[in-house]
């Protein structure tokens, strides 16, 4: 596995005039034509792995599936013991983003470094051209990628198999990335022993990103502000773009309540809510449907912040709710490495 590049061409810029016509748009984010062309702007710049000396985090770029070329940044934090891996899936509606977009690198180095843990943040393959279950493929892969690594002792990746408690892994992502990583929890099933010697101990997903054919009240009534990271209109389009072909928002993929077969033993949850959210309410009802099946859960509202704040807003009260955050992900992580160590 070598260190990879960015290839700037992966995302185009739109074109001013282009004579094909267009069936989806999301306004600077993504333009969608009948012919299957794809374009996304820069609208969010890609910045290579490097990181300030004295953040005290190494960062690299790995390929993890060369078919695919999926590949992951890894963060580590520069400590004398073995630390706890959480696997990171960003946002973007499972159409746009990457592991490589500034605000990710930079929101990702600070919690490995004031979390004390490594993180794993994957580029998955995006819709349209990947239409779902693409991404949760990737999240799978993602995994057994870890297990490799994990079993091979004389692995030359020292970061990882030096510094990382495979013992003690979480999945974690906001948006689309929330919902991928409850997706590939769900793929996996009861059968975590084929991770071994991974041992998963929770999830954390922030705003995860989850949808249905009828509205909740904070779809329907919670106004944004002018440049918001997602209204309605939006999370229709990306739910149209990344279902598969025939398929509405009562998709269980979508809408997690639509298919109460689930059943995970075991697992523990973290759910971030944003107050504004127009996900608020999906959100607040994804815990309770997870208690209800006997999921031990933990939501956790912030006030007065919306989608995406702790990477996209700058202002002085999201600072404030990102390092509430950052601290309530610490607290779930050190809880739960040393709950029912040896329960798999």
């Amino acid at each position: 596995m070598g260190i990879i590049s960015l290839d700037s061409t992966l995302s185009l810029p739109m074109a001013t005039q282009n004579p094909r016509v267009v069936v989806e748009e999301i306004g600077g984010l993504i333009r969608v034509y009948k012919d299957g062309h794809v374009e996304r702007p820069h609208i969010v710049p890609r910045v290579m792995c490097t990181l300030p000396p004295e953040l005290g985090v190494t960062c690299r770029d790995l390929v993890i599936d060369k078919f695919t070329k999926v590949w992951a940044r890894f963060y580590v934090p520069k400590r004398n013991e073995k630390l706890p891996l959480l696997v990171y899936f960003h946002g973007g509606g499972f159409c746009v983003g990457s592991a490589a977009w500034s605000c990710y690198h930079e929101f990702l180095a600070i919690l490995a470094t004031k979390v004390g843990c490594v993180i794993m943040s994957v580029d998955y393959r995006l819709a349209p051209e990947n239409p779902l279950p693409a991404a949760y493929e990737d999240g799978q892969k993602a995994l057994m990628w870890l297990k490799q690594q994990a079993l091979s002792a004389s692995s030359n990746k020292w970061w990882l198999n030096h510094y990382c408690d495979f013992s003690s892994v979480f999945l974690g992502g906001d948006s689309a990335g929330g919902n991928i990583a409850h997706n590939v929890t769900l793929r996996l099933g009861a059968d975590w022993a084929q991770l071994k010697p991974l041992i998963l101990k929770g999830n954390i997903l922030i705003q995860p990103f989850f949808g249905g054919e009828a509205r909740m009240s904070s779809e329907k009534f919670m106004v944004q502000p002018p440049g918001s990271a997602l209204n309605l209109e939006a999370s229709d389009t990306y739910w149209r773009l990344s279902l598969p072909k025939g398929a509405n928002r009562d998709h269980e993929w979508c809408n997690p309540g639509a298919k109460r077969s689930m059943k995970w033993e075991r697992m523990r949850y973290m759910v971030c809510v944003s107050e504004m959210d127009i996900l608020k309410d999906r959100n607040m009802e994804f815990g309770g449907l997870l208690r209800n099946i006997g999921i031990e859960v933990e939501d956790v509202v912030y006030k007065g912040v919306g989608h995406a704040f702790q990477i996209l807003d700058k202002s002085q009260v999201s600072q404030v709710r990102t390092q509430e955050m950052i601290a309530d992900i610490k607290a779930f992580i050190n809880i739960n490495i040393n709950i029912n160590r040896n329960r798999r």
